[in-house]
């Protein structure tokens, strides 16, 4: 295997992901590329991706590797940050089994991942997924410990001039599967006119559907600035200390923000928000919901999520089941008689032609004659 190509770098995959062009060759520090990722890297139709970190570590089975390899693009891996750092944006570079060569020197290597060598280690992280388990529960009861002031009702909900009351909330988050999701939930969108959205890069997910996000809510760290200039309100997710890096970011496109301080995800207090202003049904879209999507997420116990979510069930239901359960209202029996009362005054009109009623008078008395024989 022998590529050469140009280097795109960055720390963030899902930033490399909106500015790599096709056929260039990523180089990130992300340890056990997840899924959503992965999905970004393939749509921007990469050459190569070089991985400082380990790809698959091993503590469960992350699904971006595998999603890259079964789409041609290999993986270079854990080639250390040193090379990491050693390389630079734009430069051109030979990749060549595993070594990485530039201007005829080679300056590091890493292991070879492809389709098969992705298979064994997956198999291998599913063996191992026990462990990780017990330590994502103990973690849990951890940070839940330090957290349960989320739903005891001591965290300060800021007042926002979005109106949830008696509505159904859509909160879309830029995660697995979003596209279907979305694309399965068109026909809800336009009847129930939910409150939309968007976490992050959730608000640009609205934007691709067509739809303006109602709210942003996130760190500001993933989302484009046409979806913040669309959006009506901007919530800016904060420490818990008050700090909030978003906010700059916010303010330096001339906008205003509400600042949220809140442990956990964005996407919890943007769930938390729409129950603590009375929604009447929350829809959760590309958001945690199993056990690999939690892991995945790498936050140590993912407490708030769990506390929120208990918090909140009686209202919350993911957006796959949404789709599955609901069915536009147009039933197949309005279609029908919709049909029948168009074609009715047609008929009318056709029979009051005399052509017509002397055809039916012929075709009457030719049906007796048959009779008779």
């Amino acid at each position: 295997m022998r590529v050469e190509a140009n280097l795109k770098k960055d720390r963030k995959t899902k930033k490399l992901a909106k500015r790599i062009s096709a056929g260039e060759i990523a180089l990130i520090n992300h340890i056990d590329i997840d899924e959503v990722a992965a999905k970004s890297l393939v749509e921007a139709k990469i050459k190569l991706v070089i991985n400082a970190a380990e790809s698959i570590s091993g503590r469960y089975p992350n699904m971006g590797p595998t999603i890259l390899t079964s789409n041609n693009i290999l993986i270079v891996d854990n080639v250390g940050m040193e090379v990491f750092d050693i390389l630079n944006e734009d430069e051109m570079i030979i990749v060549e089994d595993g070594r990485i060569i530039r201007d005829g020197e080679e300056i590091g290597s890493g292991q070879l991942l492809n389709e098969q060598v992705v298979k064994e280690k997956i198999k291998r992280a599913y063996e191992n997924i026990g462990v990780e388990l017990d330590r994502f529960i103990d973690n849990t009861i951890e940070y839940a410990k330090k957290e349960k002031g989320m739903i005891l009702g001591e965290l300060e909900i800021p007042k926002m001039k979005t109106k949830y009351s008696g509505k159904h909330v859509l909160v879309v988050v830029r995660g697995h599967n979003y596209k279907d999701d979305l694309e399965a939930m068109i026909s809800y969108i336009e009847e129930m006119k939910p409150v939309l959205v968007g976490v992050d890069g959730g608000a640009d997910a609205l934007l691709e559907f067509g739809y303006s996000p109602d709210v942003i809510v996130g760190d500001m760290d993933s989302v484009s600035d046409e979806a913040l200039k669309a959006a009506n309100e901007i919530v800016v997710h904060a420490y818990t200390d008050g700090r909030a890096p978003g906010l700059a970011r916010v303010e330096s496109l001339g906008l205003e923000a509400v600042v949220f301080s809140a442990p956990g995800t964005s996407e919890d207090i943007a769930m938390l928000a729409a129950y603590e202003y009375d929604a009447e049904l929350i829809v959760a879209l590309g958001t945690h919901s199993n056990m690999i999507d939690f892991l995945e997420k790498g936050r140590k116990g993912m407490a708030s999520t769990f506390l929120v979510r208990l918090k909140i069930g009686s209202k919350l239901i993911d957006a796959r089941g949404v789709s599955i359960l609901y069915k536009s209202r147009l039933k197949i029996k309005y279609i029908v008689a919709l049909i029948m009362t168009a074609i009715f005054p047609v008929l009318i009109v056709i029979s009051l032609s005399p052509k017509v009623q002397t055809l039916i008078q012929l075709m009457y008395i030719k049906l007796l004659l048959l009779m008779r024989m």
